[in-house]
């Protein structure tokens, strides 16, 4: 049975609807043969259905305290119902020709190409490029972010083959994009080993870290990870991070200092002691950390004599299309 939360099949909505409404319109909606499930105060149709039943309360105004719910997730307005409509564009585009990998590298103090974060770009059925910001927030509003996230991860894991046999490859995943780790992501685990390509090599990123509120699920997922053999980081690292229990409890391979700590940190006191306050988490636990945002020499020069392993920004080369065909850059160069 197809997970409704990865599959683009067809839509379950639910109304929220009070006594007055229900009762004037489950006649109506019988007649007319309407596909319907009733059941404490909740109406849950398909697309199609939801469109039509919309339409009838629009027109008999009958739209105030009225509520949906796409699958289960969060229950909506009645005035998002548009938007939601509006946004149906994704739903066509949620397979993996419709997107492009590209690579931005992560780089050891000395230069050499340590990975990539492999970062995920989108393109229309034209072939014309849809920004991120636009194509998450759209699969968002149509309940698909759990379908859009599977499926960039498993062309992330495809595209492993294009990097060299040392490097790592750092592929981003919305923990509340997981449903159930044993579920949801056994395709990517399967496809990782069918590929037979080192685990080790795999670095699965957690995005928006500072935002992950159900910790014991976070956890459940990185287990699964840990488990099969890969590697997982925490991304967005800073002062404004959750509890400093959380880092400790989790005992992450890699930490990522929020780039907003990263710029001007060889000039920022304040910022300095957070990247401080980063490395001795990392020795802690025997982590490596990774400055992500590196724009300046000076920061850079500031967070290798620091200390930091890693080292990710537009100072080393922005996301490609293609895998760089050498295996370090030139720091003296810079």
């Amino acid at each position: 049975m197809p997970c409704p939360h990865c599959t683009i099949a067809g839509q379950n909505i639910t109304f929220s609807l009070n006594d007055t409404i229900l009762n004037f319109i489950h006649k109506h909606l019988t007649q007319r043969d309407f596909p319907m499930n009733i059941h404490d105060h909740r109406l849950t149709t398909h697309e199609q259905g939801a469109r039509e039943l919309v339409d009838f309360l629009e027109a008999m105004d009958l739209t105030t305290d009225v509520e949906f719910q796409i699958n289960n997730y969060d229950w909506l307005p009645l005035a998002d119902f548009k938007d939601y409509q509006d946004a149906s564009w994704v739903d066509d585009l949620l397979f993996e020709p419709y997107i492009r990998m590209h690579f931005q590298p992560i780089i050891k103090p000395d230069g050499e190409i340590f990975a990539y974060e492999m970062l995920s770009r989108f393109v229309d059925k034209d072939g014309n490029r849809i920004f991120p910001d636009v194509m998450f927030p759209a699969a968002k509003m149509r309940g698909r972010t759990f379908a859009l996230d599977r499926i960039c991860r498993i062309h992330a894991v495809r595209q492993v083959k294009r990097l060299l046999p040392n490097q790592r490859a750092f592929i981003n995943f919305i923990p509340t994009a997981i449903y159930s780790p044993e579920f949801c992501l056994k395709t990517t685990t399967d496809l990782a080993h069918a590929l037979e390509i080192d685990s080790k090599r795999f670095v699965f990123e957690v995005v928006e870290t500072e935002q992950v509120k159900d910790t014991d699920h976070l956890q459940s997922i990185l287990k699964y990870y840990q488990d099969h053999g890969f590697q997982y980081a925490l991304d967005d690292v800073g002062s404004g991070y959750n509890t400093l229990n959380f880092l400790k409890e989790l005992k992450p391979p890699y930490i990522k200092l929020d780039l907003a700590f990263v710029r001007d940190v060889d000039t920022d006191v304040e910022k300095q002691r957070v990247a401080k306050e980063i490395l001795n988490l990392r020795d802690a636990f025997g982590a490596m950390a990774l400055a992500e945002g590196v724009e300046t020499i000076e920061e850079f020069h500031w967070l290798k004599q620091a200390g930091f392993d890693l080292f990710q920004g537009y100072l080393f080369g922005k996301p490609e299309s293609e895998p760089l065909i050498k295996s370090s850059i030139d720091i003296v160069a810079l």
